[in-house]
C-alpha cells in the first residue's frame, strides 16, 4: 500500500512542521507554512544512488586529478575558476528576462564536438529553435527535450548518454514519488537531490537554472544553494545592455571572480574588455564627473561616477544614489560636511554608476567625492585623472587592496595620473609610467585636484 502524510514547509526557508504554524521558528517570518501532501511508494526508490563505501584515512586516499571541461565562453570560464568540473552540480539564478536560459544555450550551441542534452520545460522545440537561430547553431550534437518528469529525463539520458546536461528550470520539475506540485519545496529539493547523484554517479556535469523571488534570492529552500557545487548569480538592469555574472559559492575554485557580458539582438557577447565600454567618451570636460578604478573579486576595472549637487527646491534635500550604497553616500556626505567644511545640508546630490553595474568597493570612495564636488563648484575634472581610495570617518584616505593592479589598469587605458592612498606607496611597480599622486588627507587632496 501506498504511504501518504501531510508536511507543512516554509516557503521561505524551507523547514518542515507536522502542524501548520503562524510564526516559523527558523526564519521568523509570517504566514509561510503550505501543506504539501507526500505520497511514497516502498519500491520507487531515487533515479540515482551513490555506491555505499568504507571509510578510508584521509593519507591512504590518492589524490586524483580533476578534470575540467574547457568552456567556449571566456567569461565563463573565468568564473567557474578555469573550466566545468566533470561531475559537478551548477545552480545558475538570475531574474526574468535577464538572460540566464540564452547564455546556457549558446554554451550548448557552441560545445563542440561534445554532446549536449538541453532539457526545458517552459519552451517548446520551436521555440527553443527559433533561439538558437537568433544566437548562432555551431554545435551538432545538440539534443532538445521538452520535458518535466524528473524520472523521464533520466530514462532519455540513459540513452543518449550526454556529456552535459542542462535543466531549465528546476522548478519546473517534478518526481513521481511525492504528490505535490512543481515548484513546490519537497519536489525542488527531491529533484536536486536526483540530479546530483546522477552527477556524482555518472560524471556528468548539470546545469540547472533557478528562478528568484522578489527579494532577490534563489525561489526554493535554502539547503538547495548547500547541496550543489556552484552557484553563479545573473545580475544586471534589464534597461542597460551589460550583464554581470557573480559566483557566490563554488566549491573548485574562487568566488572572486566577475564576468561581464553585453546583451545584444544576437545574444550576449563577451566583454574583453569593460573597461573601455563603462567609460563614455566626451569632446569636452564636464564637471559632475570621475573615473573610479575598483576591482570586482580579482579583476580590475575602471568605472565612470556621475554626480549631480544642486539646490534643494523644497527645502528638503533630497539623497539618491543608482549602483552605489545610499548609506555610503551618506556616511561620505556627512565626512564633508564635518570634516572638511563643505555645506551640502541644503542640497540634493544624486550619484549614478555608468552601465548600471553595482559597485561595492570601498575604493570608489575617492571617486564619488571627486564627482560630487566637481559638480558643487561647478569645475571640470580631467578626463586623464582616475581615483582609488577609501575614505575614513576622520577624513584620512585609507589604502585598498591590488594597488597594482588597478595602476597597471589605468596605465593601460591611457590615463595620465591616478589619485591614492600614500600609505600604498610600497606596493608601487618601480616600472610604472603613470604619474602616481599619494595624499593621505582629504584638504591636501582637495588642494592637488582643484589648483
Amino acid at each position: 500500500m501506498a504511504k501518504a502524510r501531510s508536511v507543512f514547509f516554509c516557503q521561505n526557508c524551507g523547514a518542515q512542521s507536522s502542524k501548520w504554524v503562524g510564526k516559523c521558528p527558523n526564519c521568523g517570518e509570517w504566514n509561510t507554512y503550505v501543506e504539501e501532501v507526500i505520497h511514497k511508494e516502498k519500491k520507487e526508490r531515487e533515479a540515482y544512488s551513490i555506491t555505499s563505501d568504507k571509510p578510508h584515512l584521509i593519507s591512504d586516499i590518492i589524490p586524483g586529478n580533476t578534470l575540467r571541461i574547457p568552456m567556449p565562453d571566456r567569461e565563463l570560464n573565468r568564473v567557474l575558476g578555469g573550466g566545468l568540473v566533470q561531475g559537478s552540480l551548477v545552480l545558475f539564478g538570475g531574474e526574468p528576462g535577464i538572460g540566464k536560459s540564452t547564455l546556457l544555450l549558446q554554451i550548448a550551441l557552441n560545445m563542440g564536438g561534445l554532446k549536449v542534452l538541453y532539457v526545458s520545460g517552459e519552451e517548446s522545440q520551436e521555440q527553443i529553435r527559433m533561439r538558437a537561430e537568433r544566437t548562432g547553431m555551431k554545435n551538432k550534437d545538440c539534443y532538445i527535450l521538452t520535458e518535466t518528469c524528473i524520472q523521464n529525463i533520466f530514462q532519455q539520458a540513459e540513452v543518449l548518454k550526454p556529456q552535459l546536461l542542462i535543466i531549465d528550470s528546476i522548478q519546473t520539475l517534478f518526481t513521481n514519488i511525492i504528490d505535490s506540485t512543481p515548484g513546490s519545496i519537497s519536489q525542488v529539493r527531491q529533484c536536486t537531490a536526483d540530479l546530483m547523484r546522477y552527477a556524482k554517479t555518472t560524471h556528468v556535469p548539470v546545469f540547472i537554472i533557478g528562478h528568484i523571488t522578489k527579494d532577490g534570492t534563489i525561489a526554493g529552500p535554502k539547503v538547495l544553494e548547500h547541496m550543489v557545487d556552484t552557484v553563479l548569480q545573473f545580475e544586471g538592469d534589464t534597461h542597460h545592455i551589460y550583464r554581470l555574472l557573480r559566483t557566490t559559492k563554488n566549491r573548485f575554485g574562487s568566488t572572486n571572480e566577475l564576468g561581464i557580458y553585453e546583451m545584444t539582438t544576437g545574444g550576449l557577447r563577451e566583454v574583453s574588455n569593460p573597461s573601455e565600454v563603462l567609460i563614455s567618451v566626451r569632446d569636452e570636460p564636464v564637471s559632475g564627473v570621475s573615473i573610479a578604478a575598483i576591482t570586482e573579486g580579482v579583476r580590475p576595472l575602471l568605472i565612470e561616477t556621475q554626480a549631480l549637487v544642486s539646490t534643494a527646491a523644497y527645502g528638503t534635500p533630497q539623497r539618491s544614489s543608482t549602483g552605489y550604497d545610499l548609506r555610503r553616500l551618506s556616511m561620505l556626505l556627512a565626512v564633508l560636511e564635518k570634516r572638511c567644511g563643505f555645506r551640502l545640508a541644503s542640497k540634493d546630490v544624486f550619484l549614478n554608476i555608468a552601465g548600471g553595474i553595482k559597485v561595492e568597493d570601498p575604493a570608489a570612495d575617492l571617486a564619488v567625492v571627486s564627482a560630487i564636488l566637481s559638480s558643487g563648484e561647478e569645475v571640470p575634472i580631467s578626463p586623464k585623472y582616475c581615483f582609488a581610495g577609501e575614505i575614513g570617518l576622520s577624513g584620512e584616505i585609507r589604502p585598498v587592496n591590488r594597488i597594482d593592479q588597478r595602476v597597471a589598469e589605468a596605465e593601460k587605458m591611457g590615463f595620465e595620473q591616478i589619485f591614492i592612498s600614500r600609505y600604498n606607496k610600497k606596493e608601487i611597480p618601480k616600472s610604472t609610467h603613470i604619474k602616481v599622486q599619494m595624499v593621505g588627507k582629504m584638504e591636501e587632496f582637495f588642494n592637488l585636484l582643484f589648483a
